[in-house]
């Protein structure tokens, strides 16, 4: 079918809730996508930062489609391999406890919230339910976790919300010391708030937050939802933060395109959630988990992140390089970029371009978001800047 054909019954029967770029993608290789009418496009969004391994990876295909044969999904009332593979490897490698399973990034933060919430309840019973995040986050789009985010546009139309979130200011420990009261169970964070516009938390100010938590007994909940899975140059961003946090969640990368989340916690509460606390029906469904002990394998290594890391620094100098006064900087860590516009400018620069051939999205008031393939290859990454020459 053409665009037009396509576009005509997404509009009878697609619920319009998207601001959807006027492209309908058809398949990909690498970090690379053609559309339905042929038409080539150097993909530097990655399913905003899901399609790690990027399209039409091999590895990971195989590994779908034998677990497919197999297994594709059981209830959570049996064992599986997949899943406790997937458990281990997260273990392992972050010197964390225990994880629960979930569907996508809101479920995962949504897990982590009644984890910090039942944590307190356990030791100091009612009323000390308060969580804590900053201005500017953002955690997601159910009723909860649209309350958790700190940017006002997305309360509206649903009321009432979820209670018991609070927010303080990103980098100012005074105005986060002034939220505290004998209500707070938890502080939750961004490391880099990718929706807010790509913006790194100062290192001095996280380390103190840790502090600040151990101090009053308070979980420090991290959102690794987009900043996880290798995006930044570690396995987990935290990693590069010299912090410990009490739970994790994590999600997009994680499945390389299959949707599934995660909460993992620290052994001093990875046993809260009890049976008939939390669950889910796909959360660590077999199929899913195939996919993700693929993508740990393969983005877990450390010759692996520091590949990551490099190209995060070679297209970080070469947007630089290109020395157009619509540049102002380059926001990031890794492979999570954000090319710092005029405000407002952001939205026009990022459909430029799309009609030239790369797919960027944008972020905050003023970033054009970078999110490539972390498999993404030279020949792809100097094919986009040379497009970005052109359209900055």
């Amino acid at each position: 079918m053409t665009y037009q054909e396509l576009k005509a019954e997404e509009t009878q029967y697609v619920m319009n809730t998207y601001g959807r770029f006027p492209i309908a993608l058809d398949h990909g290789k690498g970090a690379t996508v053609w559309d339905v009418e042929g038409k080539k496009y150097i993909d530097l969004a990655s399913g905003i930062g899901v399609n790690c391994l990027g399209y039409d990876n091999e590895t990971l295909i195989s590994a779908i489609t034998e677990q497919a044969h197999k297994l594709m999904h059981v209830s959570n009332l049996f064992t599986t391999e997949p899943m406790i593979q997937v458990a281990k490897k997260l273990v392992t490698h972050t010197g964390m406890g225990k994880v629960f399973f979930a569907n996508s990034g809101a479920e995962a933060n949504e897990g982590m919230i009644k984890l910090a919430r039942k944590y307190s309840f356990d030791k100091y019973g009612a009323g000390r339910h308060k969580i804590i995040t900053l201005v500017n986050s953002f955690h997601g789009r159910t009723i909860t976790t649209l309350n958790a985010t700190g940017q006002d546009k997305f309360h509206n139309y649903f009321f009432p919300l979820t209670e018991g979130f609070d927010y303080a200011a990103a980098n100012d420990l005074d105005s986060l010391k002034a939220k505290l009261d004998d209500m707070t169970c938890a502080v939750m964070m961004e490391l880099i708030q990718g929706e807010g516009g790509v913006l790194p938390l100062d290192r001095e100010f996280v380390q103190a937050v840790e502090a600040l938590c151990r101090e009053n007994d308070l979980l420090l909940l991290i959102d690794e939802v987009q900043t996880g899975i290798g995006r930044t140059g570690s396995l987990f961003c935290f990693q590069q933060y010299g912090i410990q946090p009490d739970v994790v969640s994590m999600a997009k990368g994680l499945g390389g395109g299959a949707p599934i989340g995660a909460v993992l916690a620290a052994q001093s509460c990875c046993d809260v959630l009890t049976p008939g606390t939390h669950a889910t029906t796909f959360g660590g469904t077999p199929m899913v988990c195939a996919a993700a002990n693929a993508v740990l394998d393969i983005v877990a290594d450390e010759a692996f992140l520091a590949e990551v890391r490099e190209k995060g620094q070679y297209l970080k100098e070469q947007i630089l390089a290109i020395g157009s006064h619509n540049i102002h900087g380059v926001r990031g860590l890794g492979l999570m970029l954000g090319i710092i516009v005029d405000e407002g400018k952001h939205t026009e620069l990022a459909n430029k371009l799309i009609e030239k051939g790369v797919l960027a999205i944008t972020a905050g008031k003023n970033a054009v978001r970078l999110l490539p393939p972390l498999t993404i290859s030279k020949a792809e990454m100097e094919e986009a800047l040379t497009i970005m020459k052109e359209v900055f």
